[in-house]
């Protein structure tokens, strides 16, 4: 495979803002020391994760773990995983750098699911088995799944969210795309994106631009037949660059649009009569003029969604979840005793919705890449799974906790005291955790949220069970009795 890296001199026309610039996230955590595992449809073997360090660890068929799971010829199920590969861990060596993922230095075990792209719950399942099985071997800390089962059933009975769920008790963060029926009547997200210990990634689109206008992408979203409001998070799944693969007609086709991209008008021409096939234009394209010749080079170039002779943009959830998966990276460099429970609060209590938008297509908002690695780093490692898991009520009171050791004040407002932000703070401890113990009535509903440093209402991250809010949005609720 070629591995010269491409300077492409069209950034300026047809640049699409990197992963990095659109998050504004320059950490010096890159996922060093740290294994994500994909579980996907097929990969290859791409210069973005092997030049000038190879960093996959392996490249197995979750279906014939003795089989050669990177054939000889390149096939049309490579392409998925191999994006989402590099989406993840890609360091953009074909790009010089540019397009490179959030954990660069991160090292990948590519599992193959399925055959020729057909994915049901028993191959993500097998999958997850095998990533259980060769943890130790290869030190795997996330999975991330840019696939979904068959049909959205209650968790329970799905084994590829027992399986999920299973990893997460074993101490694996589990990333899952929600994916992409948000607009249709049969919206909810497939297993095991609708198990409630994943984090369930949903999308947004900012037109590929720093700072670009936000709206919410057609993700899959709940509440899910076990009313579990998904997903939790959302991350770009639009404009997201990701690598052509090498040695495919695609490749050959950029470059040669690239190159009349480049070509004077006086040559044009005559590079269109030897390039034209390869670019995939119009036979006779060149008997018309230079202008009209670069409004159909423009328009193809567009079309394939190429942004360079090596990359394209690319969408849907499948994309928008290694993207929550390089920054869990960060997160875990940081902080290498966090625990499943404690990234997903982290990454549910720095998120940000977008104002306006439907709350139940967000769920907690837009990922937050700096404030979130930023808490990870500075939180208590080890922390047990029972401060991240529903209120216990005992005695007449239910014990609250939030983690956030970059807040300066933490409160508590439902019902319990007519919604006063300032009526029942929560005490701190040296490690940012943050607790109260509030009493109860015998038997309701109790409704609340946490107020962060007096302004900014949150609902529990930790509470899977949120209610419309009479005033708009949700807060989180609390079943008090029988």
């Amino acid at each position: 495979m070629p591995d010269t890296p491409d300077r492409s001199r069209h950034s300026g026309k047809y640049h699409v803002a990197s992963t990095p610039e659109r998050l504004e996230c320059e950490s010096q955590f890159t996922g060093r020391g740290v294994t994500i595992a994909m579980l996907d449809s097929g990969f290859q073997r791409h210069p973005d994760l092997t030049t000038p360090k190879d960093r996959i660890l392996a490249v197995v068929d979750s279906l014939d773990p003795a089989s050669e799971a990177v054939p000889t010829a390149v096939q049309g199920w490579q392409w998925h995983g191999t994006q989402t590969s590099a989406v993840a861990a890609g360091n953009g060596h074909l790009s010089g750098g540019e397009y490179r993922s959030l954990a660069p230095d991160a090292r990948v075990v590519l599992v193959k699911l399925g055959r020729e792209g057909r994915i049901s719950d028993e191959h993500i399942a097998r999958g997850i088995e095998w990533v259980l099985e060769n943890r130790k071997k290869y030190r795997i800390d996330i999975v991330s799944i840019s696939a979904g089962g068959d049909e959205p059933i209650p968790y329970t009975s799905s084994i590829a969210d027992q399986a999920a769920e299973e990893a997460v008790r074993r101490g694996i963060v589990v990333v899952v795309a929600a994916g992409n029926s948000g607009f249709e009547q049969h919206h909810l997200p497939m297993p095991p994106a609708n198990a409630p210990n994943v984090i369930t990634v949903g999308g947004y689109d900012d037109k590929g631009l720093e700072g670009g206008q936000l709206e919410l992408y057609r993700s899959s979203f709940g509440p899910t037949v076990d009313g579990l409001l998904k997903p939790e998070i959302i991350a770009p799944a639009a404009w997201v660059v990701a690598p052509i693969l090498v040695g495919t007609e695609q490749e050959a086709r950029a470059g040669a649009l690239f190159e009349l991209v480049d070509t004077p008008d006086s040559s044009l021409p005559a590079r269109v009569r030897s390039l034209g096939k390869a670019a995939g234009l119009d036979a006779g394209l060149e008997r018309r003029s230079p202008a009209e010749i670069r409004v159909a080079v423009d328009s193809a170039v567009r079309g394939a969604k190429f942004v360079s002779p090596n990359y394209q943009h690319v969408d849907g959830t499948s994309f928008a979840t290694p993207i929550v998966s390089s920054v869990v990276a960060q997160m875990i460099e940081s902080n290498p005793d966090l625990k499943p429970a404690a990234i997903k609060h982290i990454l549910c209590a720095t998120a940000e919705r977008i104002a306006g938008s439907d709350v139940y297509r967000q769920g907690f908002g837009i990922l937050e890449p700096k404030a979130a690695v930023e808490q990870a780093r500075r939180a208590p490692g080890g922390l047990p799974a029972a401060y991240f898991s529903l209120p216990s009520v005992s005695d007449g009171a239910a014990t609250f906790y939030f983690l956030d050791p970059t807040a300066q004040s933490v409160s508590i407002a439902g019902d319990f005291n007519g919604w006063d932000p300032l009526a029942t703070p929560l005490d701190r401890d040296p490690n940012g955790l943050w607790h109260v113990r509030v009493s109860v009535p015998g038997i309701g509903l109790l409704r609340y949220k946490f107020v962060l440093d007096g302004d900014r209402w949150i609902e529990d991250p930790n509470n899977w069970i949120r209610v419309p809010a009479e005033t708009g949005g949700l807060v989180s609720a609390l079943v008090v009795g029988n």
